[in-house]
């Protein structure tokens, strides 16, 4: 007797583990294969890639971006014909580090596996990048840290999406400089546009105004005595301590009195300055076609000093310059933030549409009316106010200059980034754009906003 229940207890035990073990492989197989896929180490694609030509990425006219050939010792080897101009949003490939950007977050449509693959050779993908624009926006940074977004306000599109420093894809160069790019200082292997976190500055005032808009306060007249006492101490003055006596809010903006725009939010508060933010997208991670960081602040025990300090774009708020060109394009676009997105299409060797991006909606954080208002002070801005160099000759330019303070101190003395957001035309929006320079020494009306005009200008001439 103790001999069969031994017999069934080893059974009963038996058949447990493997009852285990087929439930690992079916959750492995269902839920898990795509990431250990999708791995940039995983050594099986590496393997595949000796039978399988990995594909090609165009932008939306057709210009060659990356490719796959073999070379002289029968391996293959990724090559980009534009060399940094991409390291942030295309990434990189290679044996030794892996994959990143979107040969990484394409890489099953890279190698066919998405789909009937009708021949040895993965999926090309077309992205929704105008090849002259990015190489425009990458001159106009020249040799300044920072980074240029433009977006289609209507459809989401991503236009171009530069960032500086840059770094060498090709994996013969990253073996030669990979110690000296991890222990770079100016961290070149992070892209600015959709990764780096800044404090916004005046570009922040368009979520404040909208709040501002909505609480009745557009025919306020302010005593703007040029700088704001947030209690214990810390005051907040206007830029050259200029005092602009009374204004009303359009006028606060164009000139972006920090008084107004922290009185504002002093007197709104905690809650509706978090949940404009909120609206806006602040807080929320952004499902995107490349990992970006998320825009935050912190708003546990939050005070209307920090309520005012946020509202001037300072204090514990962070954003991407990504984030802040979709603010400005939902501007744009009546109230509705569209999804952003860089990959249009995919298609097989045969010529087959494999994947084709759905255009939707983000979110909608301002009504028609809300944004008609912004748009309508973000083109006094331009005409009247701080931004008046991001003016295009026979088109109307809506934009918000800002500039941030930081903790960053060089050559002794503390460098401010500066900002410019914006669109054109005002009356037809067909792009927006956010402009991020690092530590510039100036302001974002001076030095971001010239740069978006160029980048606006060269797009709508195109």
């Amino acid at each position: 007797m103790n001999v069969n229940k031994r017999i069934i207890l080893s059974l009963i035990f038996i058949s447990a583990l493997f009852l285990a073990l087929i439930t690992y492989l079916v959750h492995f197989n269902i839920f898990r294969a795509d990431d250990v896929f999708a791995h940039s180490f995983n050594r099986r694609t590496w393997y595949d890639e000796a039978r399988i030509q990995r594909g090609s990425i165009y932008d939306r006219n057709g210009i060659l971006l990356a490719r796959s050939e073999v070379d002289a010792n029968g391996n293959s080897v990724r090559r980009y014909p534009h060399g940094r101009l991409y390291s942030g949003v295309i990434g990189y490939s290679s044996p030794v580090y892996g994959r990143t950007q979107l040969e990484l977050r394409f890489d099953r449509q890279l190698m066919g596996r998405a789909g009937i693959s009708l021949a040895p050779r993965g999926f090309d993908l077309t992205l929704t990048i105008d090849n002259d624009l990015q190489q425009l926006a990458r001159n106009q940074l020249g040799n300044r840290h920072g980074a240029v977004v433009a977006i289609e306000p209507s459809t989401g599109r991503i236009l171009a999406l530069a960032s500086n420093p840059d770094f060498d894809p090709h994996h013969a160069s990253l073996v030669e400089n990979w110690n000296a790019l991890v222990e770079n200082e100016n961290s070149p292997l992070l892209p600015r546009a959709t990764q780096g976190l800044y404090a916004p500055g005046s570009v922040y005032k368009i979520v404040t105004a909208a709040a501002a808009f909505e609480a009745g306060m557009a025919d306020r007249i302010f005593n703007d005595t040029g700088a704001f006492n947030l209690g214990t101490g810390n005051i907040v003055r206007n830029f050259n301590n200029v005092a602009h006596g009374n204004i009303d809010l359009a006028r606060a903006f164009a000139v972006s009195s920090n008084y107004v725009f922290c009185a504002i939010g002093y007197e709104l508060g905690p809650r509706r300055i978090a949940d404009m933010a909120g609206r806006f997208g602040v807080g929320t991670a952004l499902d995107f076609d490349i990992p970006t960081s998320t825009s935050r602040f912190t708003d546990r025990n939050m005070t209307n000093a920090d309520s005012a300090l946020i509202s001037i774009g300072q204090g514990t708020l962070l954003t991407t310059p990504l984030h802040m060109a979709m603010i400005a394009a939902a501007v744009a676009n009546d109230g509705v933030m569209m999804q952003p997105y860089l990959v249009e299409r995919s298609t097989n060797d045969m010529g087959l549409t494999m994947y084709s991006a759905r255009q939707r909606t983000h979110s909608r954080p301002i009504n028609a009316s809300t944004a008609a208002y912004l748009s309508e002070i973000m083109e006094l801005v331009v005409t009247d106010g701080t931004g008046t160099a991001a003016r295009i000759s026979g088109v109307r330019v809506a934009g918000k200059t800002g500039t941030s303070e930081n903790e960053q101190t060089i050559g002794g003395a503390n460098r401010a980034h500066t900002w410019f957001v914006g669109f054109a035309p005002a009356d037809n929006p067909q792009i927006a754009v956010a402009v991020l320079l690092e530590h510039s020494g100036g302001t974002g009306g001076a030095l971001a906003a010239p740069i978006a005009r160029e980048v606006m200008r060269h797009y709508l001439n195109r």
